[in-house]
């Protein structure tokens, strides 16, 4: 494992990092992508020969003649709403913006059930306080969706955890850039550095962090093998963003934060 400057914030997505609302998002998704033709995005979607990976075209080809996710995709529970959408329409950030605005109304039919990601987080979360880091989490969803279910969750909610929180319409631009982790520093009255950790779970995650300055451990929570993490982090001149250190689970991540402190 390479050598990383030791935490003094560590920055959290939500989720798929933290808590579990895979169900309602998908859903979600899929009423969006039936509206792509009337809002006029089947058009501007990543062209043939375009994609990353050849996974990312049949995505692409899929979506464009369904109008909705393969079923696998949705069964296997891997891949993020602002990764589908990076997939969908590559460098079009006009495409990805409307699609995301899109997802927010149709998300408010969906969402309430929320659980964390894994047990334990809490304790892990009270654990990381107590040992004098500032804690902060980030979305590229709403406010409204974020306020309401970091309250809700464990009954009694945990917004005492979070010293910060910024929602992407909070900034002008959602991940990938990095707007998110640079208005959390902002927020924490810290400089975005390497002391800074930001935790997510997908290739988007990385590319926002390596793009603000600051560390990235991906969190593995999809348990993707070695084989597929080289392929979705080439390290090629078109896709040079990876991570700094990939993490299993949260019990892995407090024994990294513990050894480098």
């Amino acid at each position: 494992m390479r050598i990383i400057t030791a935490p003094e914030v560590i920055l959290f997505d939500w989720h798929a990092t933290l808590v579990d609302t895979l169900e309602a998002m998908y859903h979600a998704v899929d009423d969006v992508l039936l509206k792509f033709d009337e809002m006029d995005l089947l058009r501007r979607m990543t062209k043939p020969g375009e994609s990353k990976t050849a996974e990312d075209a049949r995505l692409v080809a899929y979506v464009r003649d369904n109008q909705k996710l393969h079923p696998r995709v949705k069964a296997d529970r891997r891949i993020s709403r602002t990764d589908i959408f990076e997939v969908l329409f590559d460098h079009d950030e006009e495409a990805k913006q409307i699609a995301h605005e899109e997802f927010n109304r149709c998300y408010r039919n969906h969402f309430g059930e929320i659980h964390p990601f894994e047990e334990g987080i809490d304790v892990m979360l009270d654990n990381l306080r107590g040992m004098g880091l500032k804690l902060g989490v980030l979305t590229n969803r709403n406010r409204e969706f974020l306020e309401h279910e970091i309250e809700v969750i464990h009954v009694t909610g945990w917004t005492h955890y979070f010293e910060t929180t910024v929602c992407g319409d909070d900034v002008t631009n959602r991940k990938p850039a990095p707007d998110l982790i640079l208005k959390s520093c902002e927020n924490l009255g810290v400089k975005p550095g390497l002391n800074c950790w930001y935790v997510g779970d997908s290739t988007t995650d990385t590319v926002s962090a390596k793009r603000a300055g600051v560390t990235n451990i991906f969190y593995n929570g999809a348990k993707w093998d070695k084989a597929w993490l080289e392929k979705i982090f080439p390290g090629s001149v078109k896709h040079p963003h990876k991570p700094d250190v990939v993490v299993n689970d949260f019990n892995e991540f407090f024994q990294l934060v513990k050894s480098c402190l």
